[in-house]
Parts: structure tokens; C-alpha cells; sequence
């Protein structure tokens, strides 16, 4: 017997509406009332996961602790919910489509027809039951929208599953737009009612809508959508835009979303949301402020640095501090020079990235940094060029160069290295003609922080500290007694690798190889973050 309850999230009329804000939301409001609560997302495209898609398609890829590229969305859901997700947590089309057709060519079927029903839709189901081991509720969210082709075999896969369980375990939660229509000065209840037409034409009946308004809804049009979608009139949830993604449990508990849930799930329902709010306070009206010049190239799209985003935020929340980013392109830098795009930072942060485009102005913001005394963090990228920098201005290695840029370098401070033991303890060769994917230090990964170090002081006092890896390239271990002795230390080390760097006579300059923020949380913001704002807060 399952004891697990299902809450499935799915959206209508177009996409984008903040389903895996709903869907987080939910998971905290359950979490704070002290259950043990998992996320699912499902993503109905069939790339087998989004690591080789675009920033600018996809925005940012978030990578699990064991390694997964997943979606943004599974970063909401870790943020909310303060858990680490694995690749068990989110799954594509692509995946499943891939598991049928192995089986079935290894003779799994014995012999039979393959079909969407009930061979796809057995797979999704129990890869629905696999998230779901050990949890009192997993939330399940549906990427897509409603009548999309994509999404069908998913929607069958809910309908199936409430035929499994007792009614109080599955909950069909839809979020659809109501818009406001200025001309006509009306909000429109027709798109959502349509939506949840076709819902129904599926087979699924939704047990409560969550509508998304830039207008407040009035009862009236409440009940309307109750009547007209075959709702109880407490189960329509107004979901106006918030200032902070953060804010949305707080609303969803003052728009009466206990109550539905609590009906239907069978659950007493009392979330303990006394921390979460005093953090959300010091989002909204913090004491104090403090600026990040943020120097990167995909600054158009700011969804390809999420994480980051929000680990700054987060930070700021502990530090009842507002963190103003200003994004610095790099290639502007190039053009203008460093004093006029960051001269008025606090502190600056140069993010990860690949390929060699606006790489110089990084080059150039990390000088202005470390001449200038502010407040420095490097990740990934931006500790291995924070090296680079110091080698050739401080070492006078003029040819100093990362063989991502130059595989011809004749003084690689940046190289590849041929071989490293991944998560499973295999041993992984890479070379320069190895596919992008396959050679990526992906995921959870030890380091130990060197005693009395600016890196330990953020971390604490234990041996060893986890943080999570994206990228192919190594700082060079060769060069490290040359850098020690101009003043450039090494930090952190993991099984060999260089994991963070430090300069001895700067007030606070950190270069770190992994993702610090992959594993910040709301309420547990990462450390080095954390420290990294407190310094510039201090310098201003």
C-alpha cells in the first residue's frame, strides 16, 4: 500500500504562469506544517535533459547533487523547500521514451506490441512511484500546458493513478491565467474555464484552480469559476504577481488554501511560517543595502543565472541587507574600461561560463578587484581567470592562458586533465575532442578548506565540505608553488584538484572552482555567498 499522497500541478492557457511557484509554495506550506515532502517535475520535450540546450532556450541548468542536469525548476524547489533533490526528481519525455526502447530491444516485453498505453504510460507511472519512496507527499509538476500533444501520455498517468489510490491520496491542482482585459476594464473567467473543459475532456477533474490575475478577483467572479469548473467555492486561490517569489506561500495561506487542502488530503494543516516570514520581511524592507557589480555575458538573460540570483537574495535575507546587482556585460569593459562600468561596486562577482567571448573584460574586472582592495568572488570561470590574472600581472607569465581559450598555450594554467574519479569512484578520461557532456565534472564533489583560511571562516570548522561541480577545465596544480609564493594561496583542495584560491594581503578575495550556489536555500543560504555579501556590506 502506497502511503504516499499526490498532489499533480498542472497548467492552462499558455505557459510561464509560475506553476513551479505554485508548486513549491504548496511543498513548503506542507513541509512547515511538519511533513515529509518530495517534488517531481516532469518535462514532456523529448531532449533526454537539458544540459545541451541553451541558456537563451531554457535558461539555466541546474545540476543535482548526484550529478543530473535538470531544470531551473528543481532549483525553486530545493530553494523552498531546503532538501536535496536527485536525478530521481525530475524526468523528460526523452528519458522515458529512451527506457521503453531499451527494454523493449533487451526482449523486456517478450514479444508484445509496444504502446503509449500501457507501456509509456506504466514507465511514467513508475517513475512517478519511484520520487515518491519514503515521502508523506510528493508534488508532481507537468511542464506544458493542457492540450498540448507532448503532454498527453502524462495526463494519462494521473488519470490512471487516481484509479490506483484512495481518493485523499491524489489532488489535481490547475494553474490558469485570468486575464484582465483593459479595453473592456473585465477580468475574463473564459480562458480558465476552457482550460479546465479540455482538463476534463482528458479525464481529469481539477480539485482546485489556482488563478493567476494582475487584478484582485472579486467573489462574484469566484464563485463563477467555482460553478462554471466544478470546484468547491474555497478551492479558487487568487494568485496576484509578488514582489518576491517567497511571498506566495504567505498568500496562498491568507487566500484560505489550507482549507481545500487539508479537505481533501485528509491532513491537519498547521504551517509553522514565523522564520519564513521574518525572511521575507528582510527582502521586502531590509536595514541596509549593499551593490554587486555582477560581471558576465548572458546578461540578457537573466534566467541563466538563477541560482545565483537567489543565493544572492538569500544572503541578503539573513543580512536583513538588500543586494542591488548591477549587471556589468564584460564586454563592455573591454570597451570602456573597468572604473566606468564597476567603479561604485561593493563587491564583484565574476560568474561561470564557457567559451572565450568577453572573457578580457572579466580578466580586466578581476584586476580592478584585486588592485582596488573590494571585495572579490570567482566562480568557476571566475577563479580560474582570477589565476590567470594574477599569473600574468603578478608572475609576469605573459602567456598565461586557460586551453579552453588557447589549446596551443604554451603556459597552461588552465588545462584539461586526462583523468579523475567521478561520484561512483570510476575513474573518467577526458580529452580535448571528448564530447561536451560526457566530460564535465558534474555534481556533488568533497573539499577540504585549508586551516585559518577566509574559505574556512565562511564554511566552519568541519574536516570536509560538499559543493556541486559544472565545468571541464582544472586549475593547474603545477603552478601552484609559483603562486604561493607571490601570495596567491590555495584553499581548498579535493583529492588533488584546486578547489579554491585566496589572496593573502587582499581584505576578501575568494576564487571558487565549484557552484556554491546550486546548494543555497532560503533558510539555509551557502556560506561562501553569505560571507562574500557580509565583506561588501562591511567595505561600503
Amino acid at each position: 500500500m502506497v502511503k504516499t499522497k499526490f498532489i499533480f500541478v498542472t497548467g492552462g492557457v499558455l505557459s510561464s504562469l509560475g506553476k513551479g511557484i505554485t508548486s513549491a509554495s504548496i511543498a513548503t506550506i506542507l513541509k512547515q506544517s511538519g511533513f515529509n515532502v518530495s517534488m517531481l517535475k516532469i518535462d514532456p520535450y523529448l531532449n533526454v535533459d537539458p544540459g545541451t540546450m541553451s541558456p537563451l532556450e531554457h535558461g539555466e541548468v541546474f545540476v543535482t547533487a548526484d550529478g543530473a542536469e535538470t531544470d531551473l525548476d528543481l532549483g525553486n524547489y530545493e530553494r523552498f523547500i531546503d532538501k536535496t533533490l536527485t536525478a530521481k526528481n525530475s524526468f523528460t519525455t526523452g528519458q522515458v521514451y529512451q527506457s521503453v526502447i531499451r527494454r523493449e530491444r533487451e526482449g523486456g516485453y517478450l514479444g508484445k506490441t509496444i504502446q503509449v498505453i500501457p507501456h509509456v504510460v506504466d514507465e511514467i507511472k513508475a517513475r512517478i512511484y519511484k520520487a515518491a519512496e519514503d515521502n508523506d507527499f510528493l508534488i508532481i509538476e507537468l511542464g506544458g500546458t493542457v492540450g498540448d500533444i507532448e503532454g498527453l501520455p502524462f495526463m494519462e498517468s494521473i488519470r490512471a493513478m487516481r484509479h490506483e489510490l484512495p481518493k485523499s491520496h491524489t489532488m489535481n491542482i490547475h494553474v490558469s491565467l485570468v486575464p484582465y482585459i483593459k479595453a473592456a476594464g473585465e477580468l475574463k473567467t473564459k480562458p480558465t474555464q476552457h482550460s479546465v473543459q479540455e482538463l476534463r475532456r482528458i479525464g481529469i477533474t481539477p480539485h482546485l484552480l489556482v488563478c493567476r490575475t494582475e487584478k484582485p478577483l472579486p467573489k462574484n467572479l469566484k464563485d463563477k469559476l467555482a460553478l462554471s469548473c466544478d470546484v468547491d467555492k474555497s478551492a479558487v486561490i487568487e494568485a496576484g504577481d509578488a514582489q518576491s517569489i517567497y511571498q506566495v506561500p504567505l498568500h496562498f495561506i491568507k487566500e484560505g488554501i489550507l482549507t481545500p487542502l487539508s479537505d481533501h488530503l485528509n491532513v491537519k494543516l498547521k504551517p509553522n511560517m514565523e522564520k519564513w516570514d521574518t525572511l521575507v520581511k528582510n527582502i521586502l524592507v531590509p536595514q541596509d543595502e549593499v551593490t554587486i557589480a555582477f560581471v558576465g555575458k548572458y546578461l540578457d538573460l537573466k534566467e541563466s543565472y538563477k541560482s545565483l540570483i537567489e543565493a544572492l537574495i538569500h544572503a541578503g535575507a539573513h543580512l536583513n541587507t538588500k543586494v542591488n546587482i548591477t549587471w556589468c556585460d564584460s564586454q563592455r569593459i573591454e570597451d570602456c574600461g573597468a572604473y566606468e562600468v564597476i567603479g561604485n561596486a561593493d563587491g564583484i562577482l565574476v560568474a561561470g561560463g564557457f567559451g572565450h567571448r568577453g572573457v578580457l573584460g572579466k580578466l580586466e574586472a578581476i584586476k580592478y578587484a584585486r588592485e582596488n582592495k573590494i571585495p572579490y568572488l570567482g566562480i568557476c570561470l571566475g577563479m580560474q581567470l582570477a589565476i590567470i590574472e594574477y599569473a600574468r600581472n603578478i608572475l609576469g607569465i605573459e602567456k598565461a592562458n586557460s586551453i579552453e581559450f588557447d589549446p596551443e598555450t604554451s603556459e597552461p594554467i588552465i588545462y584539461l586533465i586526462d583523468e579523475f574519479i567521478d561520484q561512483s569512484g570510476n575513474k573518467q578520461v577526458r580529452t580535448h575532442k571528448s564530447p561536451m557532456g560526457g566530460t564535465m565534472r558534474l555534481g556533488e564533489y568533497p573539499f577540504e578548506p585549508l586551516k585559518g583560511s577566509k574559505l574556512q571562516k565562511a564554511y566552519g570548522k568541519e574536516e570536509v565540505y560538499y559543493e556541486r561541480h559544472r565545468h571541464r577545465y582544472e586549475a593547474n596544480p603545477a603552478y601552484k608553488e609559483r603562486l604561493e609564493a607571490a601570495g596567491m594561496i590555495i584553499t581548498g583542495q579535493s583529492n588533488g584538484l584546486i578547489e579554491a584560491v585566496e589572496i593573502k594581503d587582499h581584505p576578501w578575495f575568494v576564487g571558487v572552482q565549484f557552484h556554491p550556489e546550486f546548494t543555497s536555500h532560503l533558510e539555509t543560504p551557502n556560506p561562501i555567498i553569505l560571507e562574500f555579501v557580509k565583506q561588501a556590506n562591511q567595505s561600503h
